[in-house]
This record gives C-alpha cells, structure tokens and sequence, in this order.
C-alpha cells in the first residue's frame, strides 16, 4: 500500500515510521523545521519498542505532490481535521481510504462531511508519544495500538486490508473490534477523562490518581460520559468506568495528555474536542454533565487566550 500521514507529529510520525520500517511506501506530510529535519536526517524514533531511523524519509509539505494514496492516516489535532481534511483531497482517489486517529468522537464525521462518505473510515489509536525536536518522536510507556472499523459494509474488505498492513508494522497491533463505535467511545472517556483532570490540576495521572479527593473527580468525569454515549445509542460495555479506571491506573505515574501538555504550554489545545463536546453532545440528547461544564468554563478564558496569541502569530 502507499500510505500518506497527514500531521506527523507524535502518532503520525510513530506509526508511520514503523509503517516504512516494514517496507511499505509511505509519505510524512511535515511543515516547517520538522519537514527540513526530515528530509535532511530522516525521521527518528526513540521508543521503549526500539528505537528506529528512517533515512531517508519521503515527505512533503504539499499533498498535491504526492498524488494520490490507498491510504492517508490523519493524525493533526482534532480542531485542525477540516482544515486538513481540505489540504488532503489532491491524495484521496476513488479506492482511498481515511483514517482518522485523533482524540474525540467527531473526526470521521467530520472528515466524512468534507470528502465523502465512501473512503472515510472510523478509527482509534493508544500511544503515549509526542515530537520531541525537529525530525524526533519519543515514544514511551504504552503500547502503541490502532484500531479501525469500516462505517458501511462496502468499506469492509479495504479497512481488512489497511489493519493487516498495520498490523505487521513492528512495534504496532492492529485489529478491527467487532463494535468500533464503541471502541472509539471507551477511549474518549478515558482520554477525556484524564485530559481534562489533569489540565485543570497541572498534575501528572500518578498523582491525580492516588489523591481520593482528584480520583473521585476522574470517576466522576467517566461517568458523565458514559452516561451521553449510552443516550446516544453507543454500546458501551456495562462496565465502562471501572475498565476506564483499570487503563489509567496502568498508566506510567508521570502520564500527561496531550491536551494537558498543550494547556500548560499556554498553546491551543482539544479543549472543545474533549471535554467541551461531552458538554456539547450531552446538550443534544438532554444529559446533564456538571463535572465537564465546570472543566470547560475553567479551561476557556486559557484556550481563548491561546488561539488570540496564535492567530497574531
């Protein structure tokens, strides 16, 4: 398969890695100091699965370069998706699919709203990892894992195809669960959940997690969104929030999350991606969600602040 990952970053830039270790053809849609780091040194992967070099590393700044792909893996911050959805279209032909593997719940509507309904694919990853320098990704503590499930049956035997060439990617596992909408639910509570206790404490889960005082916030806020996934028709299991608990409680003690990572680092974050659209969507289906209202109100004079600070550049 010729794959392209748009946003290369943490996720895009580890699992596309691994993807070319494994000989498949693969092309790092990068900008700025990371796409010249990239096409000098390649792209580096320090990782608790082995470390892995690609050099040298196709990559591009321009998807209307690479032409069309049997894959493209979205992998941008969740508000980026439509913006990037747009930037894409020059990569997505009529057998293309779309991956999206961004935090939230909304990503493949999203992208299916602006490309189509027929390539777009629903999907999940687990990984705890992040750009560490221009052309550099850490990888650390959790088992980098994607899930993915086609949204029609027509999709069936390409999402098939796409989990099996994921799937032999050293350092990665690949299945298609046998309720994707649930997938990506369970890992919405769990990430939500510990983005939005650990950006309004400032503290790593190790510390959230032990504290009963922040545990009980953290149950609170998986239940909260249990309870708009299950009125919104999502199956999740019967017990959601305590194998959300069992996850984080696996965590390595010094876990933060991404949106967290973003918040302290006064950057835009997933803000309305996370706990802003259990607030949203709870709204939709009449379900109360206190604990993410509060998180949300607390967390937007910040994010404001930090979307004003990057549009004046």
């Amino acid at each position: 398969m010729k794959i392209a990952i748009m946003g290369s970053g943490g996720v895009g830039g580890y699992f596309g890695a691994r993807l070319a270790e494994a000989g498949v053809d693969v092309t790092f849609i990068a900008r700025g100091e990371h796409l010249a780091a990239i096409r000098r040194d390649g792209l580096a992967v320090s990782s608790v699965e082995g470390d892995v070099t690609i050099a040298p590393a196709s990559a591009s700044d321009d998807p209307a370069e690479v032409g069309v792909v049997d894959a493209v893996i979205m992998a941008v911050k969740a508000w980026q998706v439509r913006e990037a959805a747009e930037a894409i279209r020059p990569m997505v032909g009529p057998a293309t699919l779309v991956l999206p593997l961004e935090n939230g719940v909304e990503a493949a509507d999203t992208l299916a709203d602006v490309l189509g309904e027929s390539g777009v694919l629903d999907g999940l990853c687990g990984i705890l990892a992040w750009r560490e320098g221009p052309g550099r990704i850490r990888h650390a503590g959790v088992s980098p894992t994607v899930r993915l499930g086609p949204r029609h049956p027509d999709q069936a035997e390409g999402a098939r195809r796409l989990q099996a060439t994921l799937d032999r990617a050293p350092g990665v596992r690949a299945e298609i669960p046998d309720d994707i909408q649930a997938a990506v639910w369970s890992k919405f509570q769990f990430i939500c959940a510990m983005s939005g206790i650990g950006a309004i404490t400032r503290a790593p889960i190790g510390v959230t997690r032990t504290l009963p005082e922040t545990r009980a916030l953290i149950e609170q806020l998986l239940a909260e969104i249990e309870a708009v996934a299950r009125a919104r028709g999502v199956a999740l299991p019967e017990d959601a929030v305590d194998r959300a608990m069992t996850s984080i409680d696996a965590l390595p003690a010094a876990s933060t999350a991404s949106m967290q990572r973003d918040i302290l680092a006064g950057r835009p974050s997933e803000l309305e991606s996370q706990n802003g659209a259990v607030v949203r969507l709870g709204r939709e289906v009449g379900v109360d969600t206190p604990l993410n209202t509060m998180i949300h109100a607390a967390l937007l004079p910040q994010e404001r602040t930090a979307r004003a600070d990057e549009a004046a550049g």
